[in-house]
């Protein structure tokens, strides 16, 4: 006769087998170089189970009623696939969360940026959570995290708008990538290029007046990713500065 019985939540060290076990010494190799964890590159540390994203996902979502202490504990983890693994949850409890609770998840996610320490793991959790929590609320953090030392902080400040401009507000992706025009990293860069793509799909004129207004301060890279969307002859007219 089948139980009735509720299933019990997970365990974090029974989720630390199920990952470990889901890992490929081959593609860790792979997936290393891939971010950039060699001595002197932004990612450098980084340790790898060689993990690709589908079963991590459906592994962590299996995972999805673990307490904050023990995301943090995944988080803390000097193995990436733990910590995007945590994120995952993360953005699953806040989607699933009623307010307060969502600005408890919210309060942690900022208060463990530390262990939001890779593109991919900015990418795939800070439109969901910060985003997300910001349509109804200041914006004033995204010039905060703008301002940070930490690579990764700045890189959340700017991916975070994306949730905002999937809803048709553009005014703070324009703030915050003109507040990181001068970034030194490259990641920063391709970032705010991105983020400003998206931007015009909402207004056309508004990025090209941006485009226009900063050219001179503008990063190659980040320009280029910016006119993605334009003909080729636009954008090679751009490139030169004629708007």
């Amino acid at each position: 006769m089948k139980s009735t019985r509720p299933m019990q939540p997970g365990t974090h060290a029974a989720l630390v087998r199920e990952l470990a076990a889901l890992g490929s010494p081959a593609r860790a190799a792979g997936t290393a170089r891939f971010f950039k964890s060699g001595v002197g590159e932004y990612g450098e540390g980084d340790k790898f189970l060689g993990i690709s994203v589908p079963p991590l996902r459906n592994a962590a979502l299996r995972y999805r009623a673990l307490p904050l202490p023990d995301l943090a504990l995944l988080l803390a983890s000097e193995i990436h696939e733990h910590r995007l693994a945590a994120l995952k949850i993360l953005v699953a409890q806040y989607q699933s969360a009623a307010d307060p609770n969502r600005k408890k998840i919210v309060e942690f996610y900022l208060a463990n940026t530390r262990g939001i320490n890779n593109w991919d793991l900015v990418d795939a959790s800070a439109p969901y959570i910060l985003g997300e929590h910001l349509r109804t609320r200041s914006r004033r953090v995204l010039l905060r995290l703008a301002k940070s030392k930490s690579l990764w902080e700045r890189r959340i400040a700017i991916v975070a708008t994306l949730m905002l401009i999937r809803h048709g507000e553009t005014a703070d992706t324009f703030l915050i990538a003109e507040k990181l025009l001068d970034d030194p990293h490259d990641l920063i860069h391709k970032a705010v290029g991105w983020a400003l793509r998206e931007a015009g799909k909402v207004s056309q004129s508004d990025l090209l007046a941006f485009l226009q207004q900063n050219y001179a301060s503008i990063p190659r890279t980040t320009l280029r990713y910016a006119m993605e969307r334009f003909p080729q002859q636009q954008r090679k007219r751009m490139l030169a500065g004629k708007f």
